[in-house]
């Protein structure tokens, strides 16, 4: 079990989404950094899309009330283990008693726990995610509050046997910096023409990818609202509905773009001017309120090829994690 001393600004439990259930008005959810969550769940021997603990620009103190096995990735909010520092992007063996310390991010604005085992909570409609807006999901339909109790799942054969291992002897390596700094540090968005692209006049076109936007402060797990030269659309009338991605572009009334995320609704009824590519949406969630993004227009073509070229990286980063652990001493 793991008690919340203090919860931080918003820490919940997520996990890949609430899949095939949109035509009913139910969003996906899951967490903001799925490439995080996969690294972190191949660290402690979990499946790569079991739930994590997802946190936001201040971390949490959390006390262990049981051994566990865990690993930290994402942003760096200077965690500290029992006044110690605590490495990111690697298996920890967490003693009974510990406290686990996180202050506010330093580098980057989310980062996530997993634990091997994963967090016991019940699934609704086949996620663990919590959905914030509606209260379902995760811990009670909520982000977390101290005094609360997260209990572990039990430990799959290989998380046991990792756990075993790291607690004897502590391990001396992490995900390269080289392949996280590869992902994460990007200010450019790469971004394929929207639907509604070409009704955008040509100069809303051109400033568009010429312009810096700021993150606005009034932005959250939905989408984030940017600051920045107003684009004007040429559609007259109303819109039909469209459905919406992770990462879609909508340009709302007043001229501002809102970058659609995890919570996003099902539906979009603005026009959209873009789509980030996915392999450019884990840079994006690691920006905070005020950092500027600028985009960058691609081809369908070149985001798939992107998508198949960090998709192999990724597949040799995890058979490269894989050999380590097997290749820890028993």
């Amino acid at each position: 079990m793991m008690k919340v001393v203090e919860p931080g600004l918003l820490s919940s439990i997520q996990d890949n989404g609430r899949r095939g259930h949109q035509e009913s008005g139910m969003i996906i959810s899951g967490v903001m950094d799925t490439f995080s969550m996969r690294i972190a769940n191949t660290l402690v021997g979990n499946v790569e899309g079991e739930a994590v603990l997802e946190i936001t620009l201040t971390g949490p103190t959390i006390e262990f009330q049981d051994d566990q096995l865990i690993a930290i990735c994402g942003a760096d909010f200077s965690a500290t283990i029992d006044g110690i520092p605590a490495p990111l992007w690697r298996p920890v063996a967490v003693k009974k008693g510990s406290t686990l310390h996180m202050k506010f991010s330093k580098v980057g604005c989310r980062g996530v726990i997993a634990v091997g085992g994963g967090f016991n909570v019940p699934e609704v409609l086949g996620s663990k995610s919590t959905y914030l807006r509606a209260q379902i999901g995760g811990y009670e339909g909520r982000s977390l509050e101290k005094e609360d109790i997260l209990q572990i799942g039990n430990r799959s054969d290989r998380s046991q046997n990792i756990y075993e291992k790291v607690s004897k002897n502590p391990v001396n390596w992490s995900v390269s910096g080289a392949y996280t700094n590869d992902v994460y540090n990007r200010s450019v968005m790469r971004v394929i023409p929207g639907k509604q692209y070409d009704d955008f006049t040509e100069e809303s076109r051109a400033c568009f990818f010429e312009q810096d936007y700021k993150i606005s402060k009034q932005s959250d797990r939905m989408g984030f609202r940017l600051d920045g030269e107003n684009l004007e659309c040429g559609l007259s009338g109303d819109m039909l509905s469209e459905g919406v991605a992770f990462g879609t572009v909508q340009v709302p009334a007043d001229g501002q773009p809102i970058i659609l995320l995890a919570d996003r609704q099902t539906l979009g009824g603005y026009p959209k001017i873009g789509q980030i590519a996915s392999v450019d949406l884990p840079s994006l969630i690691q920006k905070k309120p005020g950092e500027a993004i600028s985009f960058e227009e691609i081809s369908v073509q070149e985001a798939q090829n992107l998508f198949r070229k960090r998709e192999k990286e990724w597949h040799e980063l995890k058979w490269m994690i894989n050999m380590k652990l097997e290749g820890l001493d028993g």
